[in-house]
């Protein structure tokens, strides 16, 4: 108080008081909250992936996957998925002078992640460095960078997905393939003959046909000379332009004779804006930090990729690729949440115990565990089938495994996000926590790349074109046979429905279930736990009554999952 000022009677009592009515003010401690899931690393507490790494053949040493898993588990990164994630890109059609710009700007949240995804060859690696286990490190340091965030993903996978259908034109690959390829993100808005490393993104479907691209009305007409590797300019619209910020995209559209593929740049060779336009953002419920668009196509310069007339079988090389990164994703999602509920849990009391050693709990967590681990174990064999396309078995076992993988793991992937999210309680609602964006993004991988429907009928195609698909299929899971009685009767009971084809699209997700239901059965009992694979098949394999999450049957050792599947933080 200032000299000479009177002292109020209130301020006198306030002195004279006992000394604990002074802190009146502080109500309460802050106990029985888990620390921040944060500063740990991601593969290094993953017991399950570093098993399946070696076991597909990957090498944990030389991919650098310890280092990579303590870069996404840093407080720093994760704090990027948040950023990214509450600044929603925004799209601006002109710039102040009114020149058309179509340009999208990002939080540089969004743009930091990018360029880790990049600089650790995310797009790149195994097609810069082909080989034993490529493929599958590869997707180990996906599923870890996915769990940090997995919308900014899109365009990495599409970049990445890319490879295979432009090498179908080697003129273009030869112009492109080197910048596709570069370790290093460039974000500018600049025409791509100034950078060194370029994005490219993916527009297939028309507001009339969605996946039914064949219905697509967009017209391509020749500038000079026709056929592959030469010009056209298309006029049309996409209803889905993924990641409208990429270089180029690989687009569908309608000649004479047929359906094509074509390379499109988002900037003519001689600088100018191609003339493609974006008509808006999508506004999406999950996948919010990157951004989806409509567009419409007014004489876009580009260039035809593969035989003209066969624009789906040259795009399919690409799509087949985004479909395994949908896995991944999903698989990721999944393992993000079994890590949120179970730290949770392990470091949550109430009613006496802490929440991962009772009962009803252990019996819900061990069970997302479950469904996590077999996501994973299964995505990763597919991995190493794409490793080793040279052998038969593996080129068929990835065709069809492939949509059953992509159907089942991502369809899964909702629930899942969930019931862990209720396992956490109120916390696990409110958007401080991760878990709204996982439930969010939860469908979106079910829905990208062909719904679920699409990839059942896919794999109804397979079979049809290519019956040495099925064989391999079952060839493969197989290898468990004698192991475990209830997976024996499991599979011959599935093989013997597959001799009949009557009605089959109809039963189509009924199979494609327990086609995916046997491989990942038979993989968790060739490679996992003891623990995990006896409580799968009995949970998965044989009906106990209830559909939900936490219905695993006595005898389940539920510890000894939950510790397999709990990152040990603080």
């Amino acid at each position: 108080m200032n000299a000479g000022q009177p002292v109020s009677p209130a301020a006198t009592a306030l002195d004279d008081a006992r000394p604990q009515d002074r802190y009146l003010a502080v109500t309460h401690d802050v106990v029985n909250q888990p620390p921040a899931l944060e500063d740990y690393n991601l593969f290094d507490q993953d017991p399950a992936l570093k098993e399946a790494v070696a076991r597909e053949g990957g090498d944990a040493t030389a991919a650098g996957l310890s280092e990579f898993g303590a870069l996404a588990g840093a407080r720093e990164t994760i704090e990027l998925g948040f950023r990214a994630n509450e600044n929603k890109p925004a799209f601006h059609t002109h710039d102040r002078f009114g020149n058309r710009i179509d340009q999208v700007e990002f939080h540089p949240a969004y743009h930091q992640l990018m360029a880790i995804a990049m600089e650790h060859g995310l797009h790149s690696s195994p097609w810069t460095n082909p080989g034993q286990g490529a493929h599958v490190n590869r997707a180990a340091k996906y599923y870890l960078h996915s769990q940090v965030e997995a919308a900014h993903c899109c365009p990495i996978t599409m970049t990445f997905a890319a490879i295979p259908s432009i090498r179908k034109q080697p003129e273009l690959a030869a112009l492109w393939e080197d910048r596709i390829l570069a370790n290093h993100y460039d974000s500018r808005n600049v025409p791509d003959g100034q950078k060194q490393s370029v994005t490219i993104g993916m527009a297939m479907t028309e507001k009339q046909g969605g996946s039914d691209v064949r219905a697509n009305s967009t017209r391509a007409y020749p500038v000079g000379a026709e056929g592959p590797g030469q010009a056209y300019e298309l006029v049309g619209h996409k209803w889905f332009v993924s990641a409208p910020m990429c270089d180029a995209f690989l687009v569908l559209a309608q000649t004479t004779n047929g359906l094509s593929c074509f390379l499109m740049p988002r900037w003519r060779p001689d600088g100018s804006k191609n003339p493609w336009q974006i008509q808006r953002l999508k506004n999406k419920m999950g996948n919010v930090a990157n951004a989806s668009s409509e567009a419409e196509l007014r004489g876009a310069l580009s260039w035809m990729v593969g035989d003209e007339g066969r624009g789906v079988p040259t795009i399919i090389e690409m799509v087949a690729m985004t479909r395994f990164d949908c896995m991944i994703g999903s698989s990721a999602g999944m393992r993000q949440a079994v890590a949120q509920a179970t730290h949770h849990c392990r470091h949550r009391s109430a009613f006496g115990n802490r929440l991962i050693e009772q009962p009803l709990m252990q019996n819900v967590l061990a069970d997302l565990a479950l469904e996590s681990e077999a996501a994973m174990a299964y995505t990763l064999r597919i991995a190493r089938a794409l490793d080793n396309q040279h052998l038969e078995h593996e080129r068929l076992l990835a065709r069809l495994a492939t949509p059953v993988g992509k159907y089942w793991i991502c369809k899964r992937t909702p629930n899942h996000a969930y019931e862990a999210m209720e396992c956490i309680g109120g916390n696990g609602v409110m958007e401080d926590c991760i878990m709204p964006r996982l439930l969010r993004e939860s469908p979106v991988n079910a829905v990208w790349e062909g719904s679920g429907n699409v990839q059942c009928l896919d794999t109804l195609r397979a079979i049809q074109k290519e019956p040495e698909t099925l064989d391999a299929f079952f060839r493969e899971a197989a290898e468990a046979k004698g192991s475990d009685v209830r997976f024996d009767r499991f599979l011959a009971q599935l093989q013997n429905d597959f001799a009949d084809f009557s009605d089959i699209q109809y039963r189509a997700r009924n199979l494609v279930d327990r086609l995916a239901l046997a491989m990942q059965a038979s993989l968790l009992l060739r490679g996992s736990d003891p623990a995990v694979a006896d409580a799968f098949c009995a949970a998965r394999l044989q009906s106990n009554g209830g559909l939900n999450y936490g219905n695993l049957p006595s005898g389940t050792d539920a510890a000894a999952i939950i510790k397999r599947a709990t990152p040990v933080v603080g």
